[in-house]
């Protein structure tokens, strides 16, 4: 029989005997040594484990809400300078009408949210007659 095939045909045979008791004495020594390293080291009380583990997982919480407030900070800031920047670049248009295209094109705020309606009916009113002059005379700076 060559090797392979003498290797497939051991696979399903019962070990020898020697082997079978060498199996068994090595499982006998590893419960054997399981049970003195119980009696060794007893396990920690639990008391005292459980209080560890309340206060890390109390730090824990903690350190995640302070990050959740530096972040909700620095998108409120990031939000308002750039209102503050978006809202300079609309003042210092040269005219009311380039005013109003900027205004509509680039808002101070950004529409993620559903921000009601800021232009009042005079206001709308105001902004339709801009937009409807296309010669320039009511916006016409000297």
């Amino acid at each position: 029989m060559t090797p392979l095939q003498k290797s497939r045909y051991l696979a399903y045979e019962d070990p020898p005997k020697y082997i079978s008791e060498a199996q068994a004495h090595s499982s006998k020594r590893l419960t054997d040594l399981k049970k003195k390293q119980k009696k060794d080291n007893p396990p920690l009380q639990f008391d005292v484990v459980t209080e560890k583990d309340k206060h890390d997982k109390l730090i824990g919480q903690l350190k995640a809400a302070e990050a959740r407030n530096r972040l909700r900070i620095m998108r409120l800031r990031y939000t308002s300078n750039r209102a503050q920047e978006v809202n300079h670049l609309i003042s210092c248009q040269p005219s009311a009408l380039k005013a109003v295209r900027l205004q509509a094109l680039l808002p101070p705020y950004s529409d993620l949210e559903n921000r009601p309606d800021i232009m009042d009916k005079l206001d709308r009113q105001r902004v339709e007659c801009l937009l409807e002059d296309s010669q320039g005379l009511t916006t016409h700076r000297t």
